[in-house]
């Protein structure tokens, strides 16, 4: 618990640090552009295939029906946007993990292993290229799994559930190898990962939550509609803030793990010259004093 809250706090400061800012503004950037590009050329198309979706629903017409009798004209209108947007929310927070973790991670791992583990000694157990394969097969895995999962969203608590802790899990899964592919050898990846996995997926689960926490503010209106081309920036850098956030928690988290593995081994060792008697000879023993 000590670790958790002491690497939370940290990450939570580190959050402030210039550089972190400016690393947050790049994958800002690429991510404008692409909802803008996907706007412009697909924004009006998907609206209208989803309200011919909405419209063609037989178990909707009597829902669409009682509504305008209770005064609401062209409620459809209003609702397809909406359902767009919802349905693009998922995409932009993964698009935004795999941002983060291929652009701000790694640059944030290096400057918390500068500024806190200087004297941490890079191991280099696995490569970029090998971090972004992984990590893409992990997002696949999530979102395999969130959309087998959808129609047991329909039972009330599972809905509050099941996508945060796939999202935590997916986190955790990226968030931790990245934070120990630099310095780590691939044992001690290994052994921080099966020592720390629980706290670590309670990492990545808090962190899964705070990155649905933009998708509620996008929910509570109906005017982010109408604005999306405006908000839509300002939550994507929400989202980018919070991945870096989960970035550092995780840095501060798995290195100072290492550190500590990396110290208990080397308490753990013999001094250097020292031999146990049974290794050296009865006269060699007496020499020195051994029993």
């Amino acid at each position: 618990m000590r670790s958790l809250l002491d690497s939370f706090w940290r990450a939570v400061a580190y959050c402030l640090h210039p550089r972190v800012i400016v690393l947050s503004i790049a994958p800002l950037i690429l991510m404008v552009l692409l909802a803008a590009g996907l706007g412009y050329f697909y924004w009006e198309p998907a609206v209208a295939w989803m309200r011919e979706a909405l419209d063609a629903w037989p178990i909707l017409s009597s829902l669409w029906g009682w509504i305008e009798r209770a005064g609401a004209t062209d409620v459809k209108a209003v609702l397809a946007p909406l359902a767009v947007v919802f349905a693009a929310t998922p995409i932009i927070v993964v698009l935004s993990l795999l941002i983060v973790s291929g652009l701000m991670a790694p640059a944030l791992t290096r400057l918390v292993a500068q500024r806190r583990f200087p004297a941490l000694e890079e191991k280099k157990g696995a490569s970029f290229i090998l971090s972004m394969f992984r990590s893409l097969g992990m997002t696949l895995l999530a979102v395999v799994a969130l959309v087998v999962s959808m129609p047991l969203w329909l039972v009330p608590p599972l809905v509050l559930v099941l996508p945060p802790v796939i999202w935590g899990w997916l986190t955790y899964q990226v968030m931790s190898f990245d934070s120990l592919a630099e310095h780590a050898s691939r044992e001690e990846r290994h052994t921080v990962l099966r020592i720390h996995r629980w706290n670590l997926f309670g990492i990545g689960i808090l962190c899964g939550l705070l990155g649905a926490a933009p998708s509620v503010v996008w929910a509570s209106g109906l005017l982010f509609a109408a604005a999306f081309f405006v908000l839509a920036p300002l939550a994507i850098w929400i989202y980018t803030l919070v991945f870096a956030f989960s970035a550092l928690w995780f840095a501060h988290y798995c290195l100072d793990a290492l550190a500590q593995l990396r110290a208990s081994r080397a308490a753990a060792q013999p001094p250097q010259g020292s031999l146990p008697a049974q290794e050296i000879g009865p006269a060699a023993a007496a020499q020195w004093g051994a029993p």
